[in-house]
């Protein structure tokens, strides 16, 4: 098989990026390891930026979205004793929007047939080749068989664990990581919020976070140290957990439920640098982690896609290499901001196991800051919401 760019994965950065080459008239194959349904049957992110919604608008596939999801104009930080509003649309002029990421890969994933998308699901073995020069491929096996993908472009779009970044010489590249001390127990119920915007608490007994999908859908999380059993947590003991660090307000208006779906997810900060090397371009998690504590993960990822489209646009259609040789940096500044932007989070909101009584009033001190600050809050709006492209 021959094809102009070749994208391993088909979770949203790739299906993402998939389609917008397609509408650009370019031709791109996507191989993914796992089956459709594997790739639906993962609970992830659900806090939208503006970037990720435009490039669906621009694709026409914002319909569901446009329906279902929540328009959010703010969020909450608990300190214990209060709510403070940051009020993003006041301060930004801008909102997000809660629509599940399971439901960003419906849409596309469902429309990739009748848009000539081809998608390739249960490639086995996916290796690349000779990605530094101007003739990589990709080798896989799909039902017992051998295949070939050769391509001018490979886009790694393969997660953490793919094989993209590996290909990467060890000589070229350079990794960046924190790995947090604790992880975050989450819990799905098919129970209504019990607020209409996002909360996270800071409390002695540790962080939490109460989050929505739908009206009657909610999504809890808790942190626990890494040494933690899921099976240890029934439903009654982390709702339990969750009406203490919440506080009173919110956990009067908490309703309990069955759990359609409980997981503890470590929690790190990593970037890979460079994220294009020769003819491979690398976006979202096959390039860095994010703590979920900013609502990064997946709008980092299109942001990288929506850079990638372009260069890759700009090359086909205008000879452009500069735009090629500029991905790297012009994602990596992005990335970088909204890594420090979920790591300050991240500090400001858990317990660390080295914080003692000195870092824990500086929490205090920088969340009281905060509740009597514009500028504090216009601060932390303005990264929420999303930084320009």
């Amino acid at each position: 098989m021959k094809t102009q760019v070749a994208i391993v994965g088909a979770g949203p950065a790739g299906l993402l990026l998939g389609h917008l080459l397609k509408a650009e008239g370019i031709d791109c194959v996507v191989v993914e390891r796992q089956s459709g349904d594997y790739v639906l049957s993962r609970i992830r992110a659900g806090v939208l930026e503006q970037i990720t919604v435009q490039l669906m608008e621009r694709l026409g596939l914002d319909a569901r979205l446009k329906a279902e999801g929540l328009i959010e104009g703010g969020f909450n930080l608990a300190d214990g004793e209060r709510l403070i509003r940051i009020d993003c649309e006041g301060l930004t002029g801008k909102t997000v929007v809660v629509y599940g990421q399971t439901e960003i890969t419906r849409d596309l994933m469902d429309a990739a047939a009748p848009r000539g998308l081809n998608v390739i699901y249960d490639a086995g073995d996916v290796a690349l080749h000779d990605i530094e020069s101007d003739a990589p491929y990709l080798t896989f096996t799909k039902d017992g068989a051998a295949q070939r993908i050769d391509a001018r472009f490979i886009v790694g779009c393969d997660g953490f664990h793919g094989p993209s970044r590996q290909a990467i010489p060890a000589s070229v590249g350079k990794s960046f990581e924190r790995v947090y001390p604790f992880g975050w127990l989450g819990i799905l119920a098919d129970v209504a919020p019990c607020n209409d915007e996002l909360i996270y608490a800071n409390h002695e007994r540790g962080f939490a976070l109460a989050s929505m999908r739908s009206p009657t859908r909610s999504r809890y999380y808790v942190d626990v140290p890494l040494t933690e059993k899921i099976e240890d947590w029934s439903d009654d003991r982390i709702w339990d957990e969750l009406a203490l660090r919440l506080g009173p307000d919110a956990a009067a208006n908490m309703t309990r439920g069955p759990s359609i779906e409980k997981s503890i997810a470590p929690l790190r900060s990593f970037v890979f640098e460079p994220m294009r090397y020769g003819s491979l371009l690398l976006c979202g998690d096959a390039a860095h982690i994010v703590p979920p504590t900013g609502a990064k993960g997946l709008n980092l990822a299109a942001s990288d896609v929506h850079y990638a489209s372009a260069a890759l646009t700009a090359f086909f259609k205008r000879n452009d290499a500069d735009a090629i040789a500029g991905y790297s940096d012009k994602a990596l500044a992005r990335v970088w901001k909204s890594e420090r932007f979920c790591w300050s989070l991240t500090k400001l909101m858990h317990r660390f196991p080295e914080d003692g009584p000195f870092e824990r009033r500086m929490q205090v001190a920088e969340l009281d800051y905060i509740a009597g600050s514009r500028a504090a809050q216009q601060t932390i709006a303005e990264n929420y919401v999303g930084l320009p492209v």
